[in-house]
């Protein structure tokens, strides 16, 4: 029987019952991905434990209060936009050159339905979004016994 998944995926089909709706949107996301991936703000997701994960994102010159954090129907968005450039304290000042890049930016992830945002941090220029997968009791692994 041939298989109607995305070739990426058919090596999973024999063992996965009910997942080609999964499968072929993430083929789909994937083939895009190369092609749509932005290179500003650099950032990190790193797990930290079994469950819980942190996404550190560098953000030089940026302040807490230029830059927002909201989560809407599954994705988190991270944007940034840096106060006007006339609001130095020297307004005299000039650049004879200007490396730290400030420009507005928005990074979204797309969080599954049991990931809770925990917390969030910036310091130094990086901001560290806190991340917690949360797995109900009926979820977790459990062991089936078999009866006679």
């Amino acid at each position: 029987m041939a298989s109607s998944l995305p070739s990426s995926f058919s090596s999973f089909d024999p063992f996965s019952v009910g997942f080609d709706k999964t499968f072929k949107l993430l083929a789909s996301h994937l083939d895009g991905i190369g092609k749509n991936l932005p290179g500003y703000p650099p950032y990190n997701i790193k797990k930290v434990e079994d469950n819980k994960y942190v996404i550190e994102m560098a953000v030089a010159g940026f302040a807490k209060t230029d830059i927002e954090i909201t989560m809407d129907n599954g994705k988190l968005t991270i944007a940034g936009n840096v106060r006007d450039a006339n609001d130095n304290d020297n307004a005299q000042a000039y650049y004879f050159y200007k490396g730290i890049a400030e420009r507005a930016f928005t990074r979204q992830f797309t969080l599954a339905d049991s990931v809770e945002i925990k917390d969030a941090h910036l310091m130094n220029g990086i901001l560290k979004v806190m991340l917690e997968n949360i797995i109900p009791e009926s979820n977790k692994p459990k062991k089936i016994e078999i009866k006679d």
